[in-house]
């Protein structure tokens, strides 16, 4: 995580989060054109997040319902007006790209397979968001129509020649992915928080939800690949987390609805 300095001035922001900004030493944590992180280094550290008024309506939520089962911090405010604003408390600890774990992958990978496991057995009955895979498709959809094509991220396109044969593949199989788990919806490395070796909590929940197990898997795959610049520890992530609950043919499905993604 890289923080750099900034100097911010309280009475820009909402009235209730002024005095907590006041006299606080303040960082960037990440900036998008999407998304600004802001930690503010006071007491024992918080996150605010900034977006576009309804942009965090989601992680909102989900936040206070993963925190009730102790997966992440516990939300302080969220208050939408021209814009939105989400205060958290922050979770102590790295996060999985740390040069620490990476040093250790094997140790890594299991470690995220267990995890995964632990939080795709969990109740979710009473999940604020019970169809997952509804919104991935929709939002595949609308992607779709409005011309994203992922080729920055994923140059090979996973392996899809075009948007038309990935695009294919997504209206061939849309019934086959499944809510049947709770998941993260987005489970790569960044995003999974850990204290010395201690599963610490999730960040980054906008995308979860009661959805299909193979989302997560995708991501955690894709993750290992991506950040130690290797596919080597595929397999192992297969054979940890159960070889026997993954269907290949629902990770290729899923590849061809993130190229819009």
């Amino acid at each position: 995580m890289t923080l750099t300095p900034i100097t911010i001035n309280p009475d820009s922001f909402p009235a209730d989060l002024r005095p907590l900004l006041r006299n606080a030493m303040c960082y960037d944590s990440a900036c998008s054109p999407e998304m600004r992180v802001i930690f503010i280094d006071k007491d024992n550290g918080y996150f605010l997040k900034i977006g576009s008024q309804g942009a965090l309506t989601r992680q909102a939520e989900h936040m206070r319902y993963f925190h009730k089962k102790d997966l992440t911090a516990r939300v302080l405010s969220y208050i939408s007006e021209e814009m939105d604003y989400l205060l958290t408390e922050k979770i102590h600890g790295d996060d999985c790209t740390a040069e620490k774990y990476l040093a250790r992958p094997e140790k890594l990978c299991d470690l995220l397979a267990e995890q995964l496991l632990r939080l795709h057995a969990m109740d979710f009955s009473d999940c604020p968001t019970q169809n997952h895979t509804a919104w991935y498709l929709a939002k595949t959809g609308e992607n779709y129509r409005n011309g994203t094509y992922n080729k920055d991220d994923f140059p090979d396109s996973f392996g899809y020649k075009n948007e038309a044969e990935a695009w294919a593949v997504v209206q061939a199989n849309r019934n086959i992915l499944q809510n049947t788990a709770l998941i993260h919806g987005d489970y790569c490395l960044p995003n999974v928080m850990l204290n010395d070796w201690h599963f610490a909590g999730f960040i980054d929940l906008d995308n979860a939800g009661v959805g299909d197990s193979h989302v997560d898997i995708f991501w955690a795959i894709w993750s290992l690949r991506f950040n130690l610049h290797t596919d080597n520890y595929r397999q192992r992530f297969i054979d940890a987390y159960g070889r026997s609950k993954i269907d290949e043919e629902k990770l290729h499905i899923i590849a061809a609805m993130e190229v819009f993604l």
